[in-house]
């Protein structure tokens, strides 16, 4: 089986030049948890999960050496929460997304792709022909199509 069989066509994405507040919005309309960003030619230049949003709302944590043990210090207080999600929402989407991203041929085995997404510790993953997005397999869609003629 290949990944043109099992991908899903319709897939969500955003532009490279969006804000995270547009990223936002369509995790929260479409109860997702990630998108491929592309440019206007939809080629695939970057991915986009709730995941980089958590690390750049989350506290600041500074890691401190010492002779006997590795420390971690909390930076930050309630006041910097707000101010932080504030100036996140108006961040350019490139500032923050994952621009190495792990995507599979549409002509790749599924197979292959569930190597890639246990290995990798991934959930989903961008499908690409011609150098363009095409399609989404996320680790449900394998787990479907791998099993649905047994069960």
């Amino acid at each position: 089986m290949k990944a043109n069989e099992i991908m899903i066509k319709q897939v969500y994405t955003v532009n490279e030049n969006d804000t995270v507040r547009s990223v936002i919005k369509k995790f929260m309309e479409y109860h997702i948890s990630g998108l491929p960003v592309v440019n206007d030619s939809n080629e695939i230049v970057a991915y986009v999960s709730d995941g980089d949003i958590m690390r750049h709302i989350g506290k600041h944590h500074d890691i401190v050496f010492s002779t006997f043990a590795f420390i971690t210090v909390v930076k930050g207080d309630d006041d910097d929460f707000a101010e932080r999600t504030q100036k996140l929402l108006n961040l350019n989407i490139m500032e923050i997304a994952k621009q190495k991203v792990i995507k599979v041929l549409w002509d790749d085995d599924i197979e292959n792709i569930a190597t890639i997404l246990g290995e990798k510790k991934i959930k989903k993953l961008p499908v690409e022909h011609n150098g363009v997005l095409v399609g989404i397999i996320s680790r449900g869609d394998v787990i479907r199509r791998s099993f649905e003629s047994i069960l």
